[in-house]
């Protein structure tokens, strides 16, 4: 192993290094290659834990710069952290009355603005004011969990959100109010009516920030153009532009989608429950409508890449890319692994324990080696690159990854710990029981009609000083810019 990695740094750091140190490439060029690196990668490990949370962490994420990030919890509170001293900042009660499965930090907006979605339907925004309170109050609503959030690239304003009813919704901060787009439908093939989709995941191409892609409880990743909605709303037809979907998984009706990525150059990265994950270039669309395929269209269409290994069956799991220019994928697993493959020739090159049962969640680092995950355990983890003799992949990665294979092509239930059986139980039962005090005891939150736009205060202080509750504002209807 040692020549192995000394071969690797002689031939691929020492020409660098040179180059950076005769002027001949830039600190930013050097800093990209270095941050790319396979030997970084295979020594990327547990560099600390941020504990704060009382619950199961859902979501992490940077903020713009790479110096804040924000973990969104079981528990409900929303906390800011200084990963690189390991502190949290701040901690605030959100208002969500469930578990918090997304928070997303507003760009340019000085780390003020920060959205949350639940599986209590609400969408809701929490502002930090100058008297170091935060201003929470609800953006919009979903008859149904809220899994994911997508903010449009360098926007202060515009972001989307989806929910498992099959609704997306169009959001702009300068109006304080959701825009209804569009339910999602299943592909109508005999008499009967097509289902709502139950929707887990939306982003943005950052390329071109007028698309979209949404995935949920079928085998197709739709593309939307925004151009396509009217900003009064009147358009509220599902008609996506273009369809990606492995071609052995057409017309399948086990398989769902939990996780959705784009890369820098519009690549669409796909994960699916109990599947694979699917990496799809611009040119691999299937076109508007599966239906109206023929076969020699489908056989000249380029097959994508695939990574495997691990397992995504118990969660709603995302996926990422990794590196300064996605040269990198990466997924959680239900066997509480982190996998980490070259994008390009899906070869694995780091495998480590994430979690003591699941990791759902990986957030790189914006532009550094180094990403934030979370799971079942109730904090976050940072890993960066160490210093350690530590293999990059376990001497049992062939035992993990055919028991990760076996119940995956089984599709048989895996055997959970009597913890994480307990676990789930107590969390169903919480469940019921918050939904039935909401049902018959908070009346504003069944119609938008209705909205009360109930906003909470809460002091800014490493614990939560006080939450109360007071009159929102009329914000009026939200617009499409």
């Amino acid at each position: 192993m040692e020549t192995t990695n000394f071969k690797r740094i002689k031939h691929g750091f020492f020409p660098e290094i040179v180059n950076r140190e005769m002027r001949i490439s830039s600190p930013q060029t050097f800093s990209r290659h270095f941050s790319s690196s396979q030997v970084i990668v295979e020594k990327i490990d547990l560099y600390g834990k941020l504990n704060g949370h009382e619950g199961c962490v859902n979501t992490v994420e940077f903020n713009f710069n790479g110096d804040i990030l924000v973990s969104g919890s079981d528990d409900k509170h929303v906390m800011l952290w200084n990963w690189a001293t390991k502190t949290k900042t701040l901690c605030y009660a959100s208002g969500h009355l469930d578990n918090i499965f997304q928070a997303r930090i507003m760009p340019l907006t000085d780390d003020k603005r920060i959205i949350t979605s639940s599986a209590d339907g609400q969408v809701r925004l929490g502002e930090i004011l100058d008297n170091g309170q935060v201003k929470t109050g609800r953006l919009g609503k979903h008859q149904g969990r809220v899994h994911s959030l997508a903010v449009e690239p360098g926007s202060p304003h515009i972001f989307f959100s989806c929910g498992e009813e099959g609704l997306v919704q169009h959001y702009d901060l300068r109006c304080g109010s959701a825009l209804k787009l569009f339910h999602c439908f299943s592909f109508k093939e005999t008499n009967s009516p097509p289902l709502n989709i139950r929707l887990n995941a939306i982003i943005i191409d950052p390329r071109n920030p007028n698309y979209f892609a949404i995935g949920g409880s079928d085998e197709y990743a739709r593309v939307y153009d925004i151009r396509r909605y009217q900003s009064d709303g009147s358009n509220v037809s599902d008609e996506h532009v273009n369809l990606f979907c492995p071609r052995h998984l057409f017309h399948s009706n086990h398989v769902h989608i939990t996780g959705l990525a784009y890369s820098k150059a519009s690549e669409l990265l796909v994960s699916y429950n109990d599947e694979l994950i699917y990496l799809f270039q611009e040119n691999m669309g299937l076109g508007p409508s599966p239906l109206s395929l023929e076969s020699e269209t489908q056989l000249r269409n380029e097959e994508p890449q695939v990574y495997a290994g691990h397992r995504n069956s118990r969660t709603v799991k995302g996926v990422s890319f990794f590196g300064p220019k996605d040269e990198y994928v990466m997924s959680g697993s239900d066997c509480g692994h982190i996998f980490i493959w070259r994008k390009k020739g899906a070869k694995l090159v780091r495998v480590m324990v994430g979690d003591r049962r699941i990791v759902n969640h990986l957030e790189p680092h914006p532009c550094m080696p180094f990403l934030a995950t979370c799971g079942f355990d109730k904090d976050v983890k940072l890993w960066a690159p160490m210093a350690g003799d530590a293999p990059a992949l376990p001497e049992n990665l062939k035992k993990i990854t055919e028991s990760n294979r076996q119940n995956r092509e089984d599709q048989s239930p895996a055997t959970l710990a009597p913890d994480v059986i307990m676990h789930v139980v107590r969390l169903q039962r919480r469940q019921m029981f918050e939904y039935v005090e909401r049902r018959y005891s908070r009346p504003d939150l069944e119609s938008d009609e209705e909205d009360g736009d109930e906003d909470y205060i809460s002091g800014l202080t490493n614990d939560i000083t006080f939450s109360e509750e007071y009159p929102g504002e009329n914000l009026g209807d939200c617009k499409i810019s």
